[in-house]
């Protein structure tokens, strides 16, 4: 049994019916089981909020990798890592800033190159390498990375696997030439309906748009008919756009996730709205596009 101080409870007397006396202290007691449920489940509750609390959504960050504005060429970023070339200056480091309270920021290189935004393609189930990746580098990226992840290498002519794949965690778009054999694998590992199509006329559909589990930024000479095609094949709101003060190659201008993205440092402030309206970032909604820039314009003007 427990010993209860009325005096320094009002919640229990409340709950109980007891009466507080005004002149002195006066006691009651309490089987153990009640100080065990009134202890444990507060604790239990807490637990369980800590454990679904989503990443916060954040704002596009400007980033460079050493001299480059190419950002996409020296980092994959999925919902479930990144993976980012090693070296970079200070400005490059904004990934681990940014990103690794919530994921793992993996550096390493692919066949001795930095590019391994251009030669790697992944989402959350898995990622896939070319089949110049060395033993060590797979090692290295399938050791870091949780245990969820499928690591694998792709016997493919067409190496060069960021620039001829784009996809999220439900859809991936692939350059029309890849092998059949390819296409099993991108579909097997990282469980995505696969679809063989060209952005603008260009083949290298990696290359020249950037898609999420929210949106998708597309070449900007992009036929609204091809962005309605691409939109209802991803079942997610496309829009033409460019990044780092007019390129049109999108992928190495822009990484991003369901709740991320990080752009070239020349990327113009109408450029970046338009990135966080169309990737629902910070809270912004596609259909808000045109009235941010038009003033975004006229602020200008």
């Amino acid at each position: 049994l427990l010993f209860h101080d009325l005096s320094q409870s009002s919640g229990i007397n409340a709950e109980y019916g007891a009466q507080k006396q005004p002149s002195s202290q006066h006691y009651i007691l309490y089987p153990l089981s009640f100080l065990s449920h009134t202890l444990t489940k507060p604790t239990s509750l807490n637990h369980k909020q800590e454990k679904q609390t989503p990443p916060h959504q954040k704002m596009a960050v400007r980033a460079q990798f050493e001299n480059s504005n190419e950002i996409g060429v020296f980092a994959k970023l999925t919902n479930a890592y990144c993976l980012a070339a090693i070296g970079g200056a200070d400005h490059f480091r904004v990934f681990e800033n940014e990103l690794s309270d919530h994921i793992p920021v993996v550096h390493s290189t692919i066949a001795g190159c930095r590019i391994v935004g251009r030669l790697t393609a992944g989402n959350r189930r898995g990622l896939l390498l070319p089949n110049t990746a060395t033993d060590q580098e797979m090692l290295h990226i399938r050791n870091s990375l949780p245990d969820s992840v499928v690591v694998q290498r792709v016997e493919e002519r067409l190496s060069a696997l960021g620039n001829c794949i784009a996809c999220n965690d439900y859809v991936a778009l692939i350059h029309p030439d890849l092998d059949r054999e390819t296409e099993e694998i991108i579909a097997d590992v990282l469980g995505v309906e696969v679809f063989r199509q060209t952005v603008a006329g260009q083949v290298l559909v990696g290359s020249y748009c950037a898609i999420s589990n929210q949106g998708g930024l597309v070449h900007p000479m992009t036929p609204v008919e091809d962005q309605d095609e691409l939109s209802s094949l991803l079942q997610i709101p496309l829009v033409a756009g460019t990044v780092n003060r007019g390129s049109d190659v999108i992928g190495a201008g822009v990484v991003v996730n369901d709740w991320s993205a990080f752009v070239g440092l020349d990327t113009t402030a109408t450029e970046i709205s338009v990135i966080e309206n169309i990737f629902k970032l910070s809270g912004a909604q596609p259909q808000n596009i045109v009235g941010e820039m038009r003033d975004s314009l006229l602020d200008t003007l």
